[in-house]
């Protein structure tokens, strides 16, 4: 049987895609699911470990198979990691999809996530390297994307209730 999610949440680490999604969820009176979780579930170890012992290239493989597979099974919030957007299948089956894309700049970054060690992409420069992954990957945010969101200053509540909006979403 196949699902449609209610709504999913794309963006930069550390934006608070997961955070939101489960509020999200909670005010549509629907389920949460973030592929990140997914992904350590099935694996059993965490993302950082995959790309330290395989390589991106074999952690995009793998997280494209859990955002497709949790795409077709989901039909509620769903939240995608950081660069499962990077894929060109992904971003063709997000066509269609309610998508918010959930922004911040490199300031929001640096307070939200201490830009640190544990994200393996940030480990050096991490300011540097966040600057440059975000050019890489801003405008492929904003491909996939219905609304985007500014989350910058903003409460999870607020960000919450600016997707609702920009979605035009009803409660239930």
């Amino acid at each position: 049987m196949s699902a449609v999610p209610v709504v999913v949440l794309v963006g930069p680490m550390g934006v608070g895609k997961s955070t939101v999604g489960q509020l999200l969820a909670e005010r549509l009176g629907v389920g949460f699911r973030d592929t990140d979780d997914d992904i350590v579930a099935a694996e059993g170890r965490t993302i950082a470990e995959i790309f330290v012992d395989e390589g991106e290239p074999a952690f995009r493989a793998v997280e494209k198979r859990a955002v497709h597979r949790a795409l077709a099974e989901h039909d509620g919030v769903l939240a995608l990691g950081g660069g499962a957007i990077l894929d060109e299948d992904t971003r063709g089956v997000l066509a269609g999809h309610r998508v918010v894309y959930l922004s911040m700049d490199v300031e929001e970054a640096v307070r939200r996530t201490g830009l640190n060690v544990a994200r393996p992409l940030l480990a050096l420069n991490p300011r540097k390297q966040w600057r440059e992954l975000m050019e890489a990957r801003r405008h492929l945010y904003a491909e996939v994307a219905t609304a985007v969101v500014a989350t910058d200053g903003r409460t999870p509540e607020e960000v919450t209730q600016a997707a609702l909006d920009a979605l035009e979403l009803k409660e239930a």
